[in-house]
């Protein structure tokens, strides 16, 4: 069986529909930057199978998952530092908390 780019694709689709409904649904907010992380993977799975499957062969799509990658670390380390931050005050890590962290 040939893998094509529509089975990434779909893969891709899957992954983001799944990460967006986390996202939407729950309210841990380590669930939460859990869902963005596999939104944030399905997008690198369809820049890399856009990138294999391009005519000219270019790497651009890969040299893009890497900016994703970077962001995404970043977005984790804030992500866990503000999950620290509530649970440290609240015992708990709800999203509806973040709303007490005002100054």
């Amino acid at each position: 069986m040939n893998v094509g780019l529509s089975h990434y694709l779909v893969l891709s689709a899957i992954l983001f529909t799944l990460g967006l409904l986390g996202l939407l649904m729950r309210r841990n907010v380590i669930v939460i930057l859990m869902s963005v992380e596999l939104m944030l993977n399905a997008v690198n799975i369809t820049f890399v199978a856009f990138s294999r499957y391009s005519p000219s062969g270019n790497m651009d799509g890969q040299a893009i998952v890497f900016f994703v990658m970077t962001v995404a670390a970043a977005e984790a380390a804030v992500g866990l530092a503000l999950a620290t931050t509530i649970f440290k005050k609240f015992r708990e890590v709800n999203i509806r908390y973040f709303e007490h962290l005002k100054g």
